[in-house]
Formats: C-alpha cells, sequence, structure tokens
C-alpha cells in the first residue's frame, strides 16, 4: 500500500464513519419526531371520541391551553369543562398540510395546520380552521406530553 493509498483508506473511513453516526442520529431524530407526532395523533383521536381522560392525560398537570387566542387556561377544572363543552359540538379534526415537529433534548415543538367540522346544537355545519402550536416535553418514561397547546397560533397573522 502507497502512502497516498493509506490516506485516501483513512479519509475514506472517516466519512464513512461520520456518514454512519449521521444516519444513526437521523434515525433518532425521526423516532423521537414520531413519537411527538403519535402524542398528538393520540390526543386527537381521544377528543374525537369524546374520551376526557384519554385527552387530558395527553397533558403535562401543569399545562396551559389556549381555547381562545391569547387566553391561556391552566386551572385543570375549567380545562375538563372547556374540551367537554367542545366535544357537544362533534368536532374532526384534520391536518391537511401535514406536521412539522422540532426537538431538542427533552422538549418538542409542534406546529400544523388543522381544519374542523362539526355541528352546532340547531344542526348547522360548522368549519374552523387554524395553526396548532404546542410545545411538549418528554418525561422520565419516555412519553411526550403537551406543555403549551395553542390551537391559534394564526391570529398574530389574522390582525
Amino acid at each position: 500500500m502507497t502512502k497516498h493509498t493509506g490516506v485516501i483508506v483513512l479519509l475514506l473511513s472517516g466519512l464513512l464513519t461520520s456518514f454512519m453516526a449521521a444516519s444513526q442520529e437521523s434515525k433518532i431524530k425521526m423516532t423521537q419526531n414520531n413519537q411527538v407526532l403519535n402524542a398528538i395523533q393520540t390526543m386527537t383521536h381521544a377528543f374525537h371520541k369524546k374520551d376526557i381522560k384519554g385527552v387530558i392525560n395527553s397533558y403535562e398537570k401543569d399545562v396551559a391551553v389556549m381555547f381562545e387566542p391569547g387566553q391561556a387556561v391552566s386551572d385543570p377544572a375549567i380545562i375538563k369543562q372547556m374540551f367537554e363543552g367542545a366535544f357537544q359540538i362533534n368536532p374532526k379534526f384534520n391536518y391537511p398540510n401535514g406536521h412539522e415537529v422540532y426537538i431538542a433534548n427533552n422538549i418538542a415543538l409542534h406546529i400544523a395546520p388543522w381544519v374542523m367540522t362539526g355541528k352546532a346544537p340547531d344542526g348547522t355545519n360548522i368549519k374552523q380552521s387554524g395553526l396548532s402550536v404546542a410545545v411538549l416535553r418528554k418525561q422520565a418514561d419516555g412519553k411526550w406530553l403537551m406543555v403549551l397547546d395553542n390551537p391559534h397560533g394564526q391570529q398574530l397573522l389574522d390582525k
């Protein structure tokens, strides 16, 4: 083996090692992104089933939920009451443009445009849309729970 061949082998070996490490990091990020997305989808599914326990279990106990633009609610009894009130219109949420998830250590940011359809008590069809911005924290058991939930993230753009 010539001197140049040895250098080339070392460079290729270093590049391959770097590529493999980047690939492994990418796989870990994708797994964590999927876990965060699963937490959002689990909450949405519980919401569609009117499963208040499933909805509440998607949040940390000290969560802040913005049921109205610019108004954070942290009282567990009010949060429960607000969700149960929302169940009355049989809302169905879709995320037609997909989801974005960004993770830094044990904190995740979830962003997704949503469309909600439902029916008012008088039978009138309801259709609303918005931008969900949620912050989640990874728990000691590996589960991701929401800490901040703002389905009105588009509010500043609407002004």
